[in-house]
């Protein structure tokens, strides 16, 4: 990628770097569960700081570059920008800032329809891991709308709105399945760990609106079993894919790798949530070991961004950032 003299890492930056805010939130979120609150302030800190960085170059492309910015919005990385407004909003909402959160929710849902459409219009076959993220980005809305409908009353309208994000979420994550490229387990540059990622974050949203007080019966009932099921499935994925990787292992630092972390946070952020409205307390202790293999591999992940900075040969036009890659 080419890179304007004068210009810095935070300019030019690919879609796929949403995914380096994504994974400092969710970190974050998981240190305010596990009652870590100073470390998780700071990880919300950076993943804000980063969150900006990116709105900007996104505010930038759109209106000095929209070729490009066309052409960006039509590959799955793109939605990087709903999953991270989502996330960074529902870690706000817990801080108790319910009108930037709110803000943040409308952000999203204006991004996320026109960003879907055009991914899922240019969906093809064997796709790799950010195939997943049209159900990322739909499911953070029904966390964040979860989240913000239980921190205010007479909100019930929008834990139906997060309703139907979960259930189409569950929708685009089928549909993503059937077009994942299954050597990307053994293959990929990171992003194939979203395959188990995007179940994490269908069952933190689903623990989310079982904990609700709308729903009741057998709607309360059926929510439990389908979160229940998804958290199953997700942490089979996790084993598969950290078997995977041990087995073959991809060292080289890769922008890509950002959405390895993410989905380690997610998972464990869905042990912790799933927990109690499940009444399950053994995923709790899970969900911390979890938590601080996701904070290992953030710090792995960061090591690494800065070793492919310091080796790059002089002259490099490789932007010393989260937009860097190894090929």
């Amino acid at each position: 990628m080419s890179i304007p003299p004068g210009s810095g890492w935070w300019t030019g930056l690919p879609p796929a770097a949403g995914a380096a805010a994504m994974a400092p939130g969710i970190i974050s979120v998981g240190l305010h569960l596990t009652g870590h609150e100073p470390s998780s302030i700071l990880a919300l800190v950076l993943a804000v700081a980063l969150w900006l960085v990116l709105a900007a170059d996104f505010t930038a492309r759109l209106l000095g570059d929209r070729g490009r910015f066309r052409a960006e919005a039509d590959t799955p990385a793109a939605l990087t920008a709903v999953a991270a407004t989502a996330v960074i909003g529902t870690r706000l909402s817990m801080l108790g800032w319910q009108t930037v959160a709110a803000a943040l929710l409308a952000l999203a849902a204006a991004l996320w329809p026109g960003l879907l459409l055009n991914v899922v219009r240019h969906w093809g076959r064997r796709m790799p891991g950010v195939a997943f993220l049209g159900c990322v980005a739909t499911q953070g809305l029904a966390v964040l709308a979860a989240t913000l409908a239980d921190a205010a009353d007479g909100h019930d309208w929008l834990a139906r709105a997060a309703l139907a994000a979960f259930c189409l979420g569950l929708v685009l994550y089928v549909a993503a399945l059937l077009r994942f490229d299954l050597r990307e387990v053994v293959g990929g540059a990171g992003d194939h760990w979203v395959a188990g990622g995007a179940l994490s974050i269908c069952a933190l949203a689903g623990s989310k609106l079982t904990a609700s007080p709308v729903w009741t019966g057998s709607a309360h009932t059926a929510l439990l079993d389908v979160t229940l099921a998804v958290l199953a499935l997700s942490l089979a994925w996790y084993v598969v894919l950290l078997t995977a990787e041990l087995r073959h292992p991809r060292p080289r630092y890769d922008i890509r790798r950002w959405a390895t972390v993410f989905p380690l946070g997610m998972t464990s952020v869905a042990c912790l949530s799933v927990a109690d409205p499940a009444g399950i307390a053994w995923l709790r202790p899970l969900g911390e070991v979890l938590l601080w293999i996701a904070v290992g591999a953030w710090l792995l992940t960061f090591a690494a961004l800065l070793a492919s900075h310091l080796n790059a040969r002089p002259g490099s036009r490789r932007p010393p950032g989260p937009g860097t890659t190894a090929r």
